[in-house]
C-alpha cells in the first residue's frame, strides 16, 4: 500500500472511528469516494477490502459498503404458513436430567402421528476473552463420545436462577477465574427437531483469578487458548459441544466490529 492509499486508509479510518458514519450506514459509492479522495477505483478498492477484513466495514450488493453493528437483516419471515397442530403429550420417561415424552401432532397437510420429544435442562455456555487475544477454555474427557477435547465453561441454569448469573457462577466454580464482564449473544437450542434444551451463550470480557476451581469433576485442565489456535482446533474436532462452537464463532465473526465499535 502506498502513500497515497495508505492515506485515504486512514481518512475513511478515523471517520468510521469517529463515528462520522453510524451502524447501518451506508458508504458513498466508488466513484463518489474516487472523485472526493483522489485515489483510483483499484486502490479505492484495496482500502475497502482492507476494512472490511478488519471488521470496519461490510459488503453487500457486491460493491455496496455499510458500517456494522446495528444488527439489520434483509431477508423478511415469509407469511400464511400454518404451523404444526399439537392434540396432546404423555411423559414416559421423568428424572431431573431428562424427560422424553411422546406428543401427537398434525404438520400440515399430513396425518397425525406421535413424535418423541426429549427435554433436557436449561444451560448457560461462557467464552471469556482477555487482553491478548486468548479464551479460557477446558480440557475435557467425555465419557459418551470416549473423546478428549476442548470446551467452554457453563452448565445448568438452576431453578429461579437468572442465566447470567449462572454464566457467571460456572465459569468461577469450573475455572477459579470471574469474568469482569459479562454479555448475552444468542439463546438458541441445539436439537431443535426433537430436543428441548434452551442454551445461553455469554461472553465475557478480562478476568481475575480468584482461587482454584472448586468443581472438580468438570474442571479438567484449565488453559487460556489463543484465539488464533481456534480453527485449528475446530479442523482436529478438538472442540466438543454445541454451546463451545457457537460462542467461539461469534467471537471469531465479530472480532473486528468490537474494534470498530469500541473506538468509537
Amino acid at each position: 500500500m502506498g502513500p497515497k492509499t495508505a492515506k485515504v486508509y486512514e481518512t475513511l479510518r478515523t471517520r468510521l472511528a469517529s463515528g462520522d458514519y453510524a451502524p447501518g450506514d451506508k458508504l458513498p459509492s466508488e466513484r463518489a469516494l474516487v472523485e472526493e479522495l483522489g485515489i483510483g477505483r483499484t486502490a479505492l478498492r484495496q482500502v475497502l477490502a482492507r476494512l472490511v477484513g478488519e471488521g470496519a466495514l461490510e459488503v453487500r450488493d457486491r460493491s455496496s459498503y455499510r458500517v456494522p453493528g446495528d444488527n439489520s437483516v434483509t431477508v423478511k419471515a415469509p407469511d400464511g404458513l400454518e404451523a404444526w397442530r399439537i392434540h396432546g403429550e404423555r411423559r414416559v420417561y421423568d428424572n431431573q436430567w431428562v424427560k422424553l415424552e411422546l406428543w401427537d401432532v398434525e404438520p400440515p397437510g399430513v396425518e397425525r402421528f406421535e413424535h418423541h420429544v426429549v427435554k433436557l435442562q436449561h444451560v448457560a455456555i461462557t467464552a471469556v476473552v482477555d487482553d491478548r487475544d486468548r479464551v479460557l477454555m477446558l480440557w475435557r474427557y467425555r465419557f459418551v463420545p470416549g473423546q478428549w477435547g476442548w470446551e467452554l465453561p457453563g452448565g445448568i441454569v438452576d431453578k429461579g436462577e437468572e442465566a447470567g448469573a449462572a454464566a457467571l457462577r460456572e465459569v468461577v466454580e469450573e475455572t477459579g477465574w470471574r469474568p469482569k464482564s459479562l454479555e448475552h449473544v444468542v439463546t438458541y437450542q441445539p436439537m431443535v427437531g426433537m430436543v428441548d434444551s434452551p442454551h445461553e451463550i455469554f461472553v465475557g470480557h478480562g478476568a481475575e483469578q480468584v482461587g482454584p476451581p472448586t468443581d472438580v469433576e468438570e474442571a479438567g485442565l484449565v488453559e487460556w487458548v489463543p484465539l488464533a489456535d481456534i480453527p485449528g482446533l475446530m479442523a482436529r474436532g478438538e472442540l466438543m459441544g454445541s454451546g463451545t462452537l457457537v460462542a467461539l464463532l461469534h467471537i471469531l465473526a465479530t472480532r473486528g466490529k468490537r474494534g470498530a465499535t469500541a473506538e468509537r
